[in-house]
């Protein structure tokens, strides 16, 4: 008999879950949003302890199901009829990245640091941060990028170019904590580190944010006092 109620259970169950991604979105499913991300966490958990709880019967899943989906879907109808409140369920995209220097406060924000911020580029392959104009974190998680002119992507057919080999870059600064591994390995030391500062008018590692060496570009570097704001003025 316990196995029977499960198995109706479950059938019930399932077909309800298809039905509220119909009536509430796709967008469930793409948790596109933090609130979305949470439904849908909810959503299973409430027809997954149902299911196992033997003081849970079938019309309580209906029931909490069914108003689940009904509150979701009052969300999404205000989301769609006023941007306060779509602001606050769905959340802004934050730019970290404008004019192609990156916004310190805007990463502090959101609870990240550089290191994130290179991992998360490098997972939509931009291995750089000089490869960036402008960089959104969405609402999910996410980035959109936009990449500088002469970082978009061109085929070597359409520009008639001969294949070149291809470097990834290096970060030698962090955060101004010089990353003396990484010179190493590049076969570099404190002299030429010195040297390619001094050559951009730095005196101290101490003002970085970040610095790159890239092969066949050379380094790249953003002080800590640089911010999109400060530039936007210049």
């Amino acid at each position: 008999m316990h196995i029977l109620n499960i198995t109706i259970e479950l059938i019930v169950g399932f077909f309800l879950l298809f039905l509220i991604v119909k009536f509430v979105g796709k967008k469930i499913i793409k948790q596109i949003s933090p609130f979305t991300f949470i439904a849908a966490i909810v959503l299973g958990e409430l027809l997954g302890n149902g299911l196992y709880h033997n003081d849970v019967g079938l019309f309580y899943i209906i029931y909490t199901m069914a108003l689940w989906s009904i509150l979701l879907f009052i969300v999404e109808f205000l989301g769609q009829k006023f941007l306060a409140i779509r602001g606050i369920f769905e959340g802004k995209p934050s730019a970290l990245i404008k004019n192609g220097v990156v916004d310190r406060e805007q990463l502090k924000k959101n609870r990240m640091n550089l290191n994130q911020l290179q991992s998360l580029l490098r997972q939509s392959e931009t291995f750089s941060i000089r490869e960036v104009a402008y960089c959104y974190l969405e609402a999910n998680g996410s980035l959109s990028i936009l990449k500088k002119s002469k970082y978009q992507k061109t085929t070597q057919e359409d520009l008639n170019l001969v294949s070149k080999t291809v470097y990834a870059p290096v970060t030698l600064i962090r955060d101004g904590k010089v990353l003396w591994d990484e010179i190493e390995d590049l076969g570099f030391d404190e002299v030429w580190l010195t040297g390619q500062l001094h050559a951009k008018g730095i005196t101290s590692d101490k003002d970085i944010l970040i610095a790159e060496w890239l092969e066949g570009d050379g380094l790249f570097v953003q002080l800590l006092r640089d911010t999109p704001s400060h530039l936007d003025r210049q």
